[in-house]
């Protein structure tokens, strides 16, 4: 069995992160892909989703649902990934091996949460 201390840890990270799209929209907003409508609403709506599935990780009744959720969330944020890789300005002055980096970093993440789904 997994140790439950790592899902909490995985729960206070998407909570936390879901918290600062509420406390710092502009540093989201320069990363939302141009060609998706309603960036501003998407990053607030984001926010939420973390903050939400973050909180689903720790109720055992929706912990399932929360796992899904954040796999096809971070899916989902790889647009952003790859829109900071193909953007100088949203790329915010990161260099460029570590935008690189953090595509496989996602699928890492992908697993650390499916390691949860016993």
């Amino acid at each position: 069995m997994i140790e439950p201390l790592g899902l909490y840890i995985m729960a206070g990270i998407y909570i936390f992160a879901g918290l600062m799209h509420f406390i710092k929209p502009k540093m989201y907003l320069r990363i939302m892909p141009r060609y998706l409508p309603y960036p501003k609403a998407l990053v607030l709506l984001s926010g939420l989703a973390e903050i939400v599935l973050g909180i689903g990780l720790c109720i055992p009744a929706t912990k399932p649902f929360a796992i899904y959720g954040i796999i096809a969330m971070l899916i989902v944020f790889l647009l952003v990934h790859f829109y900071m890789l193909s953007n100088e300005k949203a790329s915010a002055g990161i260099p460029k091996w570590i935008l690189i980096l953090r595509i496989p970093l996602q699928f890492g993440l992908m697993y650390w949460a499916w390691m949860y789904l016993n």
